[in-house]
């Protein structure tokens, strides 16, 4: 699986799933607090987002690639 979510956004995307179920476990909002937020947590947590790949987005910096020292 290649990741596409990137730093400050894998970090929103932690924060917010967290904050979701935080409401959802105060019964603030309903059941959709605990989908979604179990699901906007785990594409924090494994750096991946499906709907990204169907859309062509990659949030992830680019690698740069090392050359040989001469």
């Amino acid at each position: 699986m290649i990741q596409n979510v990137g730093g400050i956004d894998r970090v929103a995307r932690i924060l917010a799933g967290i904050a979701l179920m935080a409401l959802a476990a105060t019964e603030q909002v309903g059941l959709w607090g605990w989908i979604v937020g179990a699901v906007v947590l785990a594409t924090g947590v494994f750096s991946f987002c499906g709907l990204y790949t169907v859309l062509g987005v990659n949030t992830c910096p680019l690698r740069s690639e090392s050359k040989p020292a001469e």
